[in-house]
Protein backbone atom coordinates (compact mmCIF):
# COMPACT_ATOMS: atom_id res chain seq x y z
CA UNK A 1 0.00 0.00 0.00
CA UNK A 2 1.00 3.63 -0.49
CA UNK A 3 1.02 6.16 2.18
CA UNK A 4 1.89 8.74 0.15
CA UNK A 5 -1.05 10.35 -1.62
CA UNK A 6 1.22 11.99 -4.52
CA UNK A 7 2.29 8.57 -5.08
CA UNK A 8 -1.08 6.99 -5.10
CA UNK A 9 -2.00 9.63 -7.50
CA UNK A 10 1.05 8.86 -9.76
CA UNK A 11 0.20 4.51 -9.49
CA UNK A 12 -3.57 6.26 -10.68
CA UNK A 13 -2.86 7.61 -13.21
CA UNK A 14 -0.23 5.53 -14.61
CA UNK A 15 -2.47 2.53 -14.45
CA UNK A 16 -5.11 4.16 -15.72
CA UNK A 17 -3.14 5.47 -18.99
CA UNK A 18 -2.63 1.67 -19.80
CA UNK A 19 -6.13 0.42 -18.55
CA UNK A 20 -7.35 3.20 -21.44
CA UNK A 21 -5.53 2.56 -23.98
CA UNK A 22 -6.02 -1.15 -23.53
CA UNK A 23 -9.81 -0.31 -23.49
CA UNK A 24 -9.39 1.40 -26.73
CA UNK A 25 -7.87 -1.45 -28.38
CA UNK A 26 -10.79 -3.20 -27.19
CA UNK A 27 -13.65 -0.35 -28.35
CA UNK A 28 -14.69 0.30 -25.19
CA UNK A 29 -15.29 3.71 -22.94
CA UNK A 30 -12.53 4.56 -20.73
CA UNK A 31 -15.30 4.37 -17.68
CA UNK A 32 -15.34 0.67 -17.88
CA UNK A 33 -11.48 0.77 -17.68
CA UNK A 34 -10.85 3.35 -15.33
CA UNK A 35 -13.92 1.33 -12.50
CA UNK A 36 -11.03 -2.03 -13.47
CA UNK A 37 -8.37 -0.10 -12.59
CA UNK A 38 -10.15 1.43 -9.16
CA UNK A 39 -10.90 -2.17 -8.29
CA UNK A 40 -7.53 -3.36 -9.24
CA UNK A 41 -6.10 -0.71 -7.04
CA UNK A 42 -8.28 -1.08 -4.40
CA UNK A 43 -8.61 -3.49 -1.15
CA UNK A 44 -10.33 -6.47 -3.47
CA UNK A 45 -6.86 -6.18 -5.59
CA UNK A 46 -3.74 -4.62 -4.42
CA UNK A 47 -4.67 -2.53 -1.87
CA UNK A 48 -2.74 0.25 -3.20
CA UNK A 49 -5.49 3.30 -3.12
CA UNK A 50 -7.04 3.88 0.20
CA UNK A 51 -9.32 6.35 1.45
CA UNK A 52 -8.33 9.85 1.16
CA UNK A 53 -9.59 13.62 1.21
CA UNK A 54 -7.52 14.03 -1.72
CA UNK A 55 -8.98 11.68 -4.23
CA UNK A 56 -12.18 12.53 -2.80
CA UNK A 57 -12.35 15.80 -3.42
CA UNK A 58 -10.80 15.48 -6.88
CA UNK A 59 -13.96 12.83 -7.57
CA UNK A 60 -16.21 15.50 -6.03
CA UNK A 61 -15.00 18.39 -8.40
CA UNK A 62 -15.39 15.95 -11.37
CA UNK A 63 -18.82 15.34 -10.54
CA UNK A 64 -19.47 18.95 -10.11
CA UNK A 65 -17.74 19.60 -13.42
CA UNK A 66 -19.77 17.04 -14.98
CA UNK A 67 -23.05 18.65 -13.82
CA UNK A 68 -22.02 22.28 -14.83
CA UNK A 69 -21.23 20.84 -18.24
CA UNK A 70 -24.66 18.79 -18.43
CA UNK A 71 -26.59 22.57 -17.60
CA UNK A 72 -23.84 24.58 -20.23
CA UNK A 73 -25.47 22.33 -23.28
CA UNK A 74 -28.61 22.16 -22.13
CA UNK A 75 -30.09 23.43 -25.49
CA UNK A 76 -33.67 23.19 -25.59
CA UNK A 77 -33.98 23.94 -29.20
CA UNK A 78 -32.69 20.57 -30.25
CA UNK A 79 -35.41 18.76 -28.64
CA UNK A 80 -37.98 21.21 -30.42
CA UNK A 81 -36.00 20.35 -34.02
CA UNK A 82 -36.80 16.81 -33.60
CA UNK A 83 -40.15 17.26 -32.34
CA UNK A 84 -42.14 16.05 -30.06
CA UNK A 85 -40.36 12.50 -30.17
CA UNK A 86 -37.53 13.71 -28.10
CA UNK A 87 -39.88 14.46 -25.04
CA UNK A 88 -42.66 11.44 -25.99
CA UNK A 89 -39.42 8.85 -26.14
CA UNK A 90 -37.45 10.63 -23.21
CA UNK A 91 -40.22 10.24 -20.90
CA UNK A 92 -41.98 7.24 -22.43
CA UNK A 93 -38.89 5.26 -21.84
CA UNK A 94 -38.08 6.46 -18.02
CA UNK A 95 -41.99 5.51 -17.09
CA UNK A 96 -41.14 2.07 -18.50
CA UNK A 97 -38.21 1.38 -17.30
CA UNK A 98 -38.61 2.15 -13.77
CA UNK A 99 -41.97 0.80 -13.21
CA UNK A 100 -40.61 -2.59 -14.90
CA UNK A 101 -37.52 -2.18 -13.28
CA UNK A 102 -38.95 -1.67 -9.80
CA UNK A 103 -41.34 -5.11 -10.39
CA UNK A 104 -38.22 -7.05 -11.42
CA UNK A 105 -36.42 -5.64 -7.96
CA UNK A 106 -39.12 -6.75 -5.60
CA UNK A 107 -39.57 -9.90 -7.84
CA UNK A 108 -35.84 -10.22 -6.72
CA UNK A 109 -36.49 -9.85 -2.73
CA UNK A 110 -35.60 -6.36 -2.77
CA UNK A 111 -37.18 -3.99 -0.27
CA UNK A 112 -38.77 -1.01 -1.70
CA UNK A 113 -36.41 1.67 -1.39
CA UNK A 114 -34.00 -0.04 -2.99
CA UNK A 115 -36.30 -1.03 -5.74
CA UNK A 116 -36.96 2.09 -6.35
CA UNK A 117 -33.77 3.58 -6.49
CA UNK A 118 -32.85 0.24 -8.34
CA UNK A 119 -35.43 1.26 -11.04
CA UNK A 120 -34.76 4.80 -11.21
CA UNK A 121 -30.78 4.10 -12.13
CA UNK A 122 -32.02 2.06 -14.88
CA UNK A 123 -33.40 4.56 -17.16
CA UNK A 124 -30.75 6.73 -17.43
CA UNK A 125 -28.07 6.18 -20.08
CA UNK A 126 -24.78 7.99 -20.40
CA UNK A 127 -24.90 10.94 -23.14
CA UNK A 128 -20.77 11.30 -23.06
CA UNK A 129 -20.69 7.92 -24.04
CA UNK A 130 -23.51 8.01 -26.55
CA UNK A 131 -22.38 11.35 -28.44
CA UNK A 132 -18.96 10.23 -28.11
CA UNK A 133 -19.82 7.10 -30.39
CA UNK A 134 -22.10 8.92 -32.90
CA UNK A 135 -19.55 11.41 -33.55
CA UNK A 136 -16.76 9.12 -34.22
CA UNK A 137 -19.16 7.54 -36.84
CA UNK A 138 -20.17 10.67 -37.77
CA UNK A 139 -24.13 10.04 -36.93
CA UNK A 140 -24.70 13.17 -34.79
CA UNK A 141 -26.37 14.99 -37.76
CA UNK A 142 -28.48 12.32 -38.91
CA UNK A 143 -31.93 11.85 -38.00
CA UNK A 144 -31.59 8.96 -35.33
CA UNK A 145 -28.72 10.93 -33.85
CA UNK A 146 -30.89 13.88 -33.37
CA UNK A 147 -33.52 11.99 -31.95
CA UNK A 148 -31.23 10.36 -29.71
CA UNK A 149 -29.89 13.21 -28.30
CA UNK A 150 -33.08 15.01 -27.92
CA UNK A 151 -34.02 12.24 -25.73
CA UNK A 152 -30.92 12.04 -23.78
CA UNK A 153 -31.12 15.64 -22.85
CA UNK A 154 -35.11 15.00 -21.58
CA UNK A 155 -33.10 12.06 -19.69
CA UNK A 156 -30.26 14.78 -17.94
CA UNK A 157 -32.93 17.33 -17.29
CA UNK A 158 -35.29 13.89 -14.88
CA UNK A 159 -31.97 12.90 -13.81
CA UNK A 160 -31.48 16.37 -11.91
CA UNK A 161 -34.82 16.68 -10.72
CA UNK A 162 -34.66 13.41 -9.06
CA UNK A 163 -31.60 14.34 -7.34
CA UNK A 164 -33.24 17.71 -5.66
CA UNK A 165 -36.39 15.15 -4.87
CA UNK A 166 -33.97 12.37 -2.94
CA UNK A 167 -31.82 15.64 -1.40
CA UNK A 168 -34.64 17.32 -0.38
CA UNK A 169 -37.00 13.96 1.07
CA UNK A 170 -33.60 13.13 2.54
CA UNK A 171 -33.13 16.84 4.80
CA UNK A 172 -36.93 16.84 5.67
CA UNK A 173 -36.98 13.05 7.20
CA UNK A 174 -34.09 14.05 9.67
CA UNK A 175 -36.10 16.99 10.64
CA UNK A 176 -38.71 17.20 13.10
CA UNK A 177 -41.34 18.41 11.07
CA UNK A 178 -41.79 17.04 7.87
CA UNK A 179 -43.98 19.35 6.01
CA UNK A 180 -41.97 22.27 7.90
CA UNK A 181 -38.71 20.96 6.00
CA UNK A 182 -40.75 20.14 2.99
CA UNK A 183 -41.57 23.83 3.17
CA UNK A 184 -38.99 25.66 3.74
CA UNK A 185 -36.61 23.22 1.30
CA UNK A 186 -39.30 24.31 -1.86
CA UNK A 187 -38.83 27.91 -0.66
CA UNK A 188 -34.89 28.02 -0.97
CA UNK A 189 -35.37 26.15 -4.42
CA UNK A 190 -37.78 28.81 -5.46
CA UNK A 191 -35.27 31.42 -4.04
CA UNK A 192 -32.30 29.60 -5.69
CA UNK A 193 -33.99 29.16 -9.19
CA UNK A 194 -35.12 33.45 -9.14
CA UNK A 195 -31.43 34.05 -8.32
CA UNK A 196 -29.90 32.13 -11.23
CA UNK A 197 -32.98 33.89 -13.82
CA UNK A 198 -31.82 37.27 -12.58
CA UNK A 199 -28.03 36.59 -12.66
CA UNK A 200 -29.09 34.48 -16.51
CA UNK A 201 -30.87 38.13 -17.61
CA UNK A 202 -29.42 40.83 -15.94
CA UNK A 203 -25.41 39.95 -14.85
CA UNK A 204 -23.71 37.26 -16.28
CA UNK A 205 -23.96 38.08 -20.60
CA UNK A 206 -22.52 41.64 -19.56
CA UNK A 207 -20.05 39.83 -17.40
CA UNK A 208 -18.95 37.05 -20.03
CA UNK A 209 -18.71 39.78 -22.54
CA UNK A 210 -16.25 41.24 -20.65
CA UNK A 211 -14.15 37.92 -19.57
CA UNK A 212 -14.08 36.48 -23.23
CA UNK A 213 -11.53 39.27 -24.37
CA UNK A 214 -9.35 36.64 -22.57
CA UNK A 215 -9.52 32.89 -23.03
CA UNK A 216 -7.85 32.07 -19.92
CA UNK A 217 -9.52 34.08 -17.66
CA UNK A 218 -13.20 33.10 -19.38
CA UNK A 219 -12.46 29.43 -18.32
CA UNK A 220 -10.91 30.42 -15.07
CA UNK A 221 -14.29 32.22 -14.36
CA UNK A 222 -16.14 29.31 -15.63
CA UNK A 223 -14.54 26.50 -13.14
CA UNK A 224 -15.07 29.33 -10.17
CA UNK A 225 -18.93 29.43 -11.41
CA UNK A 226 -19.15 26.03 -11.13
CA UNK A 227 -17.44 25.52 -7.92
CA UNK A 228 -19.49 28.59 -6.38
CA UNK A 229 -22.76 27.10 -8.02
CA UNK A 230 -22.28 23.47 -5.89
CA UNK A 231 -21.50 25.56 -3.08
CA UNK A 232 -24.22 27.65 -2.61
CA UNK A 233 -26.31 24.55 -3.41
CA UNK A 234 -24.71 22.26 -0.83
CA UNK A 235 -25.21 25.10 1.68
CA UNK A 236 -29.02 25.64 0.99
CA UNK A 237 -29.31 21.92 1.64
CA UNK A 238 -29.36 20.73 -2.25
CA UNK A 239 -26.64 18.48 -3.66
CA UNK A 240 -23.51 20.09 -4.69
CA UNK A 241 -24.39 18.31 -8.12
CA UNK A 242 -28.04 20.34 -8.48
CA UNK A 243 -25.88 23.85 -7.78
CA UNK A 244 -23.64 22.75 -10.24
CA UNK A 245 -26.15 22.23 -12.70
CA UNK A 246 -27.77 25.31 -12.08
CA UNK A 247 -24.38 27.11 -12.89
CA UNK A 248 -24.13 25.83 -16.18
CA UNK A 249 -28.06 26.55 -17.43
CA UNK A 250 -27.15 30.38 -16.13
CA UNK A 251 -24.69 30.72 -18.59
CA UNK A 252 -26.21 28.03 -21.13
CA UNK A 253 -27.73 31.15 -23.32
CA UNK A 254 -24.87 33.10 -23.53
CA UNK A 255 -22.95 33.35 -27.19
CA UNK A 256 -19.70 31.23 -24.83
CA UNK A 257 -21.29 28.31 -23.77
CA UNK A 258 -19.76 26.23 -26.89
CA UNK A 259 -16.04 27.64 -26.05
CA UNK A 260 -16.43 27.04 -22.59
CA UNK A 261 -18.05 23.39 -22.64
CA UNK A 262 -15.69 22.81 -25.08
CA UNK A 263 -12.38 23.67 -23.33
CA UNK A 264 -14.14 21.76 -20.04
CA UNK A 265 -14.45 18.61 -21.49
CA UNK A 266 -10.49 17.71 -20.97
CA UNK A 267 -10.45 18.77 -17.40
CA UNK A 268 -13.76 17.40 -16.40
CA UNK A 269 -12.70 13.89 -17.38
CA UNK A 270 -9.58 14.13 -15.88
CA UNK A 271 -11.45 14.60 -12.73
CA UNK A 272 -14.03 12.27 -13.41
CA UNK A 273 -11.47 9.47 -13.35
CA UNK A 274 -11.06 9.80 -9.73
CA UNK A 275 -14.49 9.42 -9.47
CA UNK A 276 -14.79 6.06 -11.56
CA UNK A 277 -11.11 4.96 -9.61
CA UNK A 278 -13.10 5.79 -5.70
CA UNK A 279 -15.81 3.68 -6.81
CA UNK A 280 -14.61 0.84 -7.93
CA UNK A 281 -11.92 0.91 -4.96
CA UNK A 282 -14.79 0.83 -2.78
CA UNK A 283 -15.83 -2.16 -4.11
CA UNK A 284 -16.41 -5.37 -2.45
CA UNK A 285 -16.01 -8.32 -4.63
CA UNK A 286 -16.86 -10.69 -2.55
CA UNK A 287 -20.65 -8.88 -2.34
CA UNK A 288 -20.68 -8.13 -6.13
CA UNK A 289 -20.08 -11.91 -6.89
CA UNK A 290 -23.02 -12.47 -4.89
CA UNK A 291 -25.37 -10.00 -7.03
CA UNK A 292 -24.03 -11.73 -10.03
CA UNK A 293 -27.19 -13.49 -10.88
CA UNK A 294 -29.47 -10.09 -9.71
CA UNK A 295 -27.20 -8.11 -12.42
CA UNK A 296 -27.15 -9.96 -15.04
CA UNK A 297 -31.73 -9.94 -14.96
CA UNK A 298 -31.40 -6.43 -14.52
CA UNK A 299 -28.80 -6.05 -17.52
CA UNK A 300 -30.46 -8.24 -20.18
CA UNK A 301 -33.68 -6.13 -19.19
CA UNK A 302 -31.59 -2.78 -20.00
CA UNK A 303 -29.98 -3.95 -23.10
CA UNK A 304 -33.22 -5.81 -24.45
CA UNK A 305 -35.98 -3.66 -22.87
CA UNK A 306 -34.91 -0.16 -23.23
CA UNK A 307 -34.58 -0.28 -27.04
CA UNK A 308 -37.75 -2.26 -27.54
CA UNK A 309 -40.06 0.93 -25.72
CA UNK A 310 -37.95 3.50 -28.32
CA UNK A 311 -38.94 1.65 -31.18
CA UNK A 312 -42.81 0.98 -29.58
CA UNK A 313 -43.03 4.23 -28.91
CA UNK A 314 -41.00 6.12 -32.16
CA UNK A 315 -42.86 3.57 -34.72
CA UNK A 316 -46.32 4.69 -33.39
CA UNK A 317 -45.54 8.46 -34.41
CA UNK A 318 -44.51 7.20 -37.48
CA UNK A 319 -40.48 6.73 -37.37
CA UNK A 320 -39.46 4.08 -39.88
CA UNK A 321 -38.00 0.69 -37.96
CA UNK A 322 -34.68 1.74 -38.89
CA UNK A 323 -34.28 5.17 -37.47
CA UNK A 324 -36.67 3.54 -34.07
CA UNK A 325 -33.66 0.58 -33.99
CA UNK A 326 -30.63 2.69 -34.44
CA UNK A 327 -32.25 5.28 -31.82
CA UNK A 328 -33.12 2.28 -29.14
CA UNK A 329 -29.39 1.36 -29.16
CA UNK A 330 -28.47 4.20 -27.50
CA UNK A 331 -30.59 3.37 -24.60
CA UNK A 332 -29.23 0.04 -24.04
CA UNK A 333 -26.71 1.08 -20.81
CA UNK A 334 -26.83 2.89 -17.52
CA UNK A 335 -25.00 6.05 -17.33
CA UNK A 336 -22.29 7.32 -14.84
CA UNK A 337 -25.61 9.50 -13.62
CA UNK A 338 -26.89 6.02 -12.44
CA UNK A 339 -23.60 5.26 -10.53
CA UNK A 340 -23.72 8.83 -8.94
CA UNK A 341 -27.24 8.53 -7.90
CA UNK A 342 -26.15 4.78 -6.19
CA UNK A 343 -23.68 6.88 -4.54
CA UNK A 344 -26.29 9.30 -3.71
CA UNK A 345 -28.33 7.34 -1.97
CA UNK A 346 -25.25 5.61 0.15
CA UNK A 347 -24.62 8.40 1.22
CA UNK A 348 -28.19 9.62 2.81
CA UNK A 349 -28.36 5.93 4.07
CA UNK A 350 -31.24 4.97 1.72
CA UNK A 351 -29.16 1.98 0.28
CA UNK A 352 -26.17 -0.57 1.40
CA UNK A 353 -22.97 -0.50 -0.45
CA UNK A 354 -24.05 -3.48 -1.78
CA UNK A 355 -26.80 -1.82 -3.91
CA UNK A 356 -23.97 0.46 -5.24
CA UNK A 357 -22.38 -2.64 -6.39
CA UNK A 358 -25.04 -3.95 -8.03
CA UNK A 359 -25.77 -0.60 -10.13
CA UNK A 360 -22.18 -0.80 -10.65
CA UNK A 361 -21.60 -3.90 -12.01
CA UNK A 362 -25.24 -3.11 -14.89
CA UNK A 363 -23.17 -0.50 -15.42
CA UNK A 364 -19.81 -1.85 -16.18
CA UNK A 365 -21.78 -5.02 -18.35
CA UNK A 366 -24.31 -2.67 -20.36
CA UNK A 367 -22.22 0.32 -21.30
CA UNK A 368 -18.86 -2.70 -22.54
CA UNK A 369 -22.29 -4.69 -24.18
CA UNK A 370 -23.94 -1.32 -25.95
CA UNK A 371 -20.95 -0.22 -26.88
CA UNK A 372 -20.14 -2.73 -29.75
CA UNK A 373 -24.12 -2.83 -30.19
CA UNK A 374 -23.61 1.27 -31.74
CA UNK A 375 -20.91 0.24 -32.67
CA UNK A 376 -21.71 -2.27 -34.85
CA UNK A 377 -25.68 -1.28 -35.50
CA UNK A 378 -26.23 -1.38 -38.81
CA UNK A 379 -24.85 -4.54 -39.21
CA UNK A 380 -27.00 -5.63 -36.47
CA UNK A 381 -30.21 -4.38 -38.23
CA UNK A 382 -28.91 -5.67 -41.18
CA UNK A 383 -29.97 -9.03 -39.82
CA UNK A 384 -32.89 -8.18 -37.64
CA UNK A 385 -34.35 -5.71 -40.17
CA UNK A 386 -36.59 -7.93 -41.65
CA UNK A 387 -38.49 -9.12 -38.35
CA UNK A 388 -39.14 -5.64 -36.98
CA UNK A 389 -41.89 -5.06 -39.83
CA UNK A 390 -44.67 -4.72 -36.68
CA UNK A 391 -42.22 -1.65 -35.24
CA UNK A 392 -43.23 0.08 -38.36
CA UNK A 393 -46.53 1.91 -39.55
CA UNK A 394 -47.67 1.69 -43.28
CA UNK A 395 -46.97 5.12 -43.75
CA UNK A 396 -43.89 7.02 -41.89
CA UNK A 397 -45.26 10.48 -41.93
CA UNK A 398 -43.19 11.87 -39.12
CA UNK A 399 -40.04 10.52 -40.59
CA UNK A 400 -40.60 12.13 -43.76
CA UNK A 401 -41.37 15.85 -42.20
CA UNK A 402 -38.92 15.47 -39.25
CA UNK A 403 -36.11 14.36 -42.37
CA UNK A 404 -36.93 17.66 -44.15
CA UNK A 405 -36.56 19.86 -40.75
CA UNK A 406 -33.69 18.38 -39.97
CA UNK A 407 -31.48 19.58 -42.43
CA UNK A 408 -29.15 22.18 -40.62
CA UNK A 409 -29.46 25.31 -42.80
CA UNK A 410 -25.92 25.83 -43.39
CA UNK A 411 -23.95 26.24 -46.47
CA UNK A 412 -20.30 28.06 -44.97
CA UNK A 413 -18.89 28.27 -41.85
CA UNK A 414 -16.66 30.94 -41.91
CA UNK A 415 -13.91 31.50 -39.57
CA UNK A 416 -12.84 34.83 -38.81
CA UNK A 417 -14.99 38.39 -39.17
CA UNK A 418 -11.84 40.73 -39.80
CA UNK A 419 -11.80 42.79 -42.59
CA UNK A 420 -11.34 40.45 -44.82
CA UNK A 421 -13.68 37.91 -43.53
CA UNK A 422 -16.28 40.21 -43.02
CA UNK A 423 -16.75 41.61 -46.50
CA UNK A 424 -16.59 38.12 -47.61
CA UNK A 425 -19.13 37.27 -45.13
CA UNK A 426 -21.24 40.17 -47.03
CA UNK A 427 -20.66 38.62 -49.99
CA UNK A 428 -21.59 35.17 -49.81
CA UNK A 429 -24.81 36.16 -47.64
CA UNK A 430 -25.81 38.51 -50.53
CA UNK A 431 -25.66 35.74 -53.00
CA UNK A 432 -27.71 33.31 -50.98
CA UNK A 433 -24.92 31.45 -48.88
CA UNK A 434 -26.43 30.24 -45.69
CA UNK A 435 -23.58 31.34 -43.54
CA UNK A 436 -22.62 30.45 -39.96
CA UNK A 437 -19.87 32.83 -39.03
CA UNK A 438 -17.02 32.18 -36.19
CA UNK A 439 -14.89 34.72 -33.92
CA UNK A 440 -13.07 35.09 -31.48
CA UNK A 441 -13.69 38.43 -30.15
CA UNK A 442 -16.99 39.02 -28.72
CA UNK A 443 -17.73 42.28 -29.55
CA UNK A 444 -17.26 41.46 -33.18
CA UNK A 445 -19.70 38.15 -32.50
CA UNK A 446 -22.19 40.51 -30.96
CA UNK A 447 -22.23 43.06 -33.62
CA UNK A 448 -22.97 40.50 -36.56
CA UNK A 449 -25.51 38.76 -34.67
CA UNK A 450 -27.40 42.10 -34.36
CA UNK A 451 -26.82 42.63 -38.57
CA UNK A 452 -28.69 39.02 -38.10
CA UNK A 453 -25.89 36.95 -39.10
CA UNK A 454 -25.72 33.52 -37.45
CA UNK A 455 -22.65 33.90 -35.49
CA UNK A 456 -20.78 32.02 -33.18
CA UNK A 457 -18.13 32.49 -30.69
CA UNK A 458 -15.03 30.16 -30.73
CA UNK A 459 -11.42 29.07 -31.48
CA UNK A 460 -10.14 27.62 -34.56
CA UNK A 461 -7.25 25.91 -32.30
CA UNK A 462 -9.96 23.77 -30.30
CA UNK A 463 -10.78 20.65 -31.82
CA UNK A 464 -13.61 20.01 -28.92
CA UNK A 465 -15.37 23.10 -30.40
CA UNK A 466 -14.71 22.33 -34.18
CA UNK A 467 -16.85 19.25 -33.18
CA UNK A 468 -20.13 21.04 -32.18
CA UNK A 469 -20.23 22.47 -35.25
CA UNK A 470 -22.49 21.58 -38.07
CA UNK A 471 -19.58 19.87 -40.18
CA UNK A 472 -22.15 17.04 -41.57
CA UNK A 473 -24.14 19.77 -43.62
CA UNK A 474 -21.35 22.63 -44.41
CA UNK A 475 -20.26 22.37 -47.99
CA UNK A 476 -17.42 24.72 -47.66
CA UNK A 477 -15.35 25.45 -44.53
CA UNK A 478 -13.39 28.88 -44.98
CA UNK A 479 -10.87 30.68 -42.82
CA UNK A 480 -9.84 34.28 -43.22
CA UNK A 481 -7.52 34.07 -40.56
CA UNK A 482 -3.91 34.25 -41.86
CA UNK A 483 -1.85 32.84 -39.18
CA UNK A 484 -0.32 29.60 -40.24
CA UNK A 485 -0.57 27.77 -37.12
CA UNK A 486 -3.83 28.01 -36.86
CA UNK A 487 -5.18 27.36 -40.07
CA UNK A 488 -3.31 24.01 -39.82
CA UNK A 489 -4.70 22.77 -36.55
CA UNK A 490 -7.92 23.98 -38.12
CA UNK A 491 -7.50 21.34 -41.02
CA UNK A 492 -5.88 18.80 -38.89
CA UNK A 493 -9.16 19.12 -36.58
CA UNK A 494 -11.65 18.94 -39.37
CA UNK A 495 -9.74 15.83 -40.61
CA UNK A 496 -10.04 14.26 -37.06
CA UNK A 497 -13.66 14.96 -37.35
CA UNK A 498 -14.08 13.26 -41.03
CA UNK A 499 -15.43 16.47 -42.78
CA UNK A 500 -16.02 15.42 -46.13
CA UNK A 501 -16.77 18.69 -47.28
CA UNK A 502 -13.76 21.09 -48.54
CA UNK A 503 -11.54 23.61 -46.78
CA UNK A 504 -10.54 27.07 -48.24
CA UNK A 505 -7.97 29.43 -46.16
CA UNK A 506 -5.84 31.85 -45.90
CA UNK A 507 -2.14 32.73 -46.50
CA UNK A 508 -0.13 35.72 -46.10
CA UNK A 509 2.75 34.76 -48.45
CA UNK A 510 2.66 32.40 -51.89
CA UNK A 511 5.00 30.09 -50.58
CA UNK A 512 2.61 29.21 -47.68
CA UNK A 513 0.23 27.85 -50.59
CA UNK A 514 1.56 24.58 -51.29
CA UNK A 515 1.72 23.23 -47.73
CA UNK A 516 -1.24 23.88 -47.46
CA UNK A 517 -2.49 22.51 -50.46
CA UNK A 518 -0.51 19.06 -49.24
CA UNK A 519 -2.16 19.24 -46.35
CA UNK A 520 -5.48 19.00 -47.38
CA UNK A 521 -6.78 22.07 -48.05
CA UNK A 522 -9.08 22.57 -51.59
CA UNK A 523 -8.31 26.47 -52.20
CA UNK A 524 -5.63 28.53 -51.11
CA UNK A 525 -6.88 32.46 -50.60
CA UNK A 526 -3.87 35.19 -50.32
CA UNK A 527 -6.19 38.27 -50.06
CA UNK A 528 -3.87 40.95 -50.54
CA UNK A 529 -2.53 38.97 -53.66
CA UNK A 530 -5.97 38.15 -55.13
CA UNK A 531 -6.91 41.59 -54.90
CA UNK A 532 -4.32 42.36 -56.32
CA UNK A 533 -4.55 40.69 -59.32
CA UNK A 534 -8.19 41.48 -59.79
CA UNK A 535 -7.68 44.62 -59.96
CA UNK A 536 -4.89 44.36 -62.05
CA UNK A 537 -7.33 42.46 -64.71
CA UNK A 538 -9.76 45.12 -64.28
CA UNK A 539 -7.05 48.05 -65.52
CA UNK A 540 -5.93 45.64 -67.83
CA UNK A 541 -9.78 45.38 -69.33
CA UNK A 542 -10.28 49.42 -68.70
CA UNK A 543 -6.95 49.99 -70.47
CA UNK A 544 -8.35 47.68 -73.95
CA UNK A 545 -11.48 49.04 -73.76
CA UNK A 546 -10.45 52.70 -74.28
CA UNK A 547 -7.70 51.61 -76.14
CA UNK A 548 -9.76 49.60 -79.03
CA UNK A 549 -12.15 52.51 -78.86
CA UNK A 550 -9.99 55.52 -79.22
CA UNK A 551 -8.37 53.14 -82.00
CA UNK A 552 -11.84 52.66 -83.63
CA UNK A 553 -12.23 56.67 -83.75
CA UNK A 554 -8.95 57.29 -85.41
CA UNK A 555 -10.39 54.68 -88.19
CA UNK A 556 -13.19 56.37 -88.86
Amino acid sequence: MLDNVFYQIGAILGLAAAGGALALLLRQPLIVAFIAVGILLGPSGFGVVVQSGEIELFARLGIALLLFVVGLKLDVHIIRTVGPVALLTGLGQIVFTSVIGYLIALTLGMGHVTAIYIAVALTFSSTIIIVKLLSDKREVDSLHGRIAVGFLIVQDIVVVLVMIGLTAAGQAVDGPSLGKEAMLIVAKGVLMLLAVALLTRYVLPRLLHRLARSSELLMLFAIAWAIIGAMVGDALGFSKEVGAFLAGVSIASTPYRELVAARLVSLRDFLLLFFFIELGANLDMNTIGAQTGAAIVFSLFVLIGNPLIVMVIMGYMGYRKRTGFLAGLTVAQISEFSLILAALGLSLGHLEQTTVGLVTLVGLITISASTYMILYSHEIYARLGPYLGWFERKVTHREIDSLAESRDQIDVLLFGLGRFGSTLARMLRERGCRLLAIDFDPTIVRLYEQEGYRTRYGDAEDPEFIATLPLESAVWVVSTLRERALNRVLLQGLQQQGYRGKVAVSASTRHEVDGFLREGAALVLVPYADAAREAADKLLREYRQHSDSHNLGVGV
